[in-house]
């Protein structure tokens, strides 16, 4: 240890008691001023309740998307909504769909006795046509085992 911090002069003394008196002044002024403004920050919330804020703007609500109910039946007959549909126009009317609306959802639901071919059929039709949101149907029923 240095002797000059050891055996502080009397300058080095008296310049750190005005730094400690000063230190316990400005904690004093702290309290002082934290007994005065408390109160009035406990009060603005009740200034800042009068005033409206402004009405937030709606998100525009995105439509509900077109919805193509698919359904194959145990002869595995294709038919979108009633209708009957060839295989052959499957992916046509796939491509209409998305021409009028770019996120359609397929909804396939398939019978029981449906071969998987016809269900893999449909779905790849689906998905050359540009259908990227395939869902499917299902209804609970007696377990077949």
């Amino acid at each position: 240890m240095s002797y000059a911090l050891s055996h502080p002069t009397q300058i080095q003394r008296s310049s750190l008691l005005v730094v400690v008196v000063a230190l316990h002044a400005c904690i004093l002024l702290l309290i002082l001023a934290a007994r005065t403004v408390a109160p009035k920050i406990i009060a603005m919330p009740l200034i800042v309740d009068l005033l409206q804020p402004p009405e937030p703007r709606k998100a525009p609500t995105p439509d509900k998307p077109l919805t193509l109910q698919v359904s194959i039946d145990a002869d595995n007959a294709i038919f979108i909504g009633s209708a009957a549909v060839d295989r052959d126009s499957l992916e046509s009317r796939f491509r209409d769909a998305v021409a009028r609306d770019a996120h359609v959802e397929m909804h396939l639901r398939a019978d029981r006795g449906t071969r998987y071919e016809s269900v893999a059929e449909a779905m790849s039709a689906a998905r050359r046509a540009g259908l990227t949101r395939i869902g499917f149907i299902t209804q609970p029923g007696n377990d077949p085992r």
